[in-house]
């Protein structure tokens, strides 16, 4: 079970349980110390914990690019050094807890409208350097056991389906061991998701036409296998 999000774990009202209201990611930022987001983190955990909910979908760390983003207060910094380390600790103190934090929205996701269309088109300068540090820094520091892939197209190519992105650098170049998801109902094509790296499908799956490409050859059984062990990986990190 997972629920949202990065202002504290969010339940439907109607379920009759009340959740802890954390400050935003950005006034976190301001402490400037890891060791506030780590509190959060593990006091956020036992809350998610309490609940019968595994994975707790932050901390989000798209970078503060404009300021009419609609989730700003979901991110912590323009700056990927802050965001990095101050999610960094959030990081570890929910995994303290073995809940699964879901770092989020992998990547170059820095907008609200069209992001499900919207092409973010940059140089790979731009991209290591200021949007993707962020996330290294994550990885690199506090070994997260789950990472949300971005709705958004990059360069052309959806971020989900972004064999480059989802493998080649986060997994070979950075050493990432966990899974990868998609966001929620994401536009991309569910075997192109499989075959790039992006493990689980949320919150609908298309295994009908992941059958089909399996038959035409284009998916292996084998790709497939690595997808589950990497989702089954987790799930044994839990509580």
């Amino acid at each position: 079970m997972t629920a949202d999000g990065p202002a504290g774990l969010r339940i439907k009202k109607e379920c009759g349980v009340n959740t802890t209201a954390f400050p935003c990611s950005t006034l976190l930022a301001c402490t400037w110390d890891p060791d506030v987001t780590f509190a959060v983190g593990e006091a956020g955990a036992k809350e998610v914990k309490e609940n019968n909910i595994a994975a707790w979908l932050t901390p989000a760390v798209n970078i503060h690019r404009s300021p009419l983003c609609g989730r700003n207060f979901e991110y912590y910094s323009e700056d990927p050094f802050l965001a990095g380390t101050m999610a960094a600790g959030m990081v570890k103190g929910i995994q303290s807890q073995h809940i699964a934090p879901s770092v989020k929205h992998f990547a170059i996701n820095n907008k609200e409208t069209n992001r499900k269309n919207s092409d973010s088109r940059l140089s790979e300068r731009a991209a290591r350097e200021i949007y993707l540090k962020v996330f290294e820094i994550i990885v690199k520091t506090s070994k997260p056991w789950y990472i949300m892939s971005s709705y958004n197209i990059i360069n052309g190519h959806r971020a989900s389906e972004n064999h480059d992105l989802l493998t080649g650098i986060l997994r070979d170049e950075w050493g990432f061991d966990g899974m990868v998801s998609t966001d929620w109902w994401t536009r991309g094509e569910h075997y192109k998701e499989v075959k790039a790296g992006n493990d689980l499908k949320m919150a609908t799956g298309y295994p009908e036409r992941v059958l089909e490409a399996v038959e035409a050859g284009v998916l292996t059984r084998e790709e497939m296998e690595i997808c589950v062990k990497r989702i089954l990986g987790v799930i044994l990190r839990l509580d």
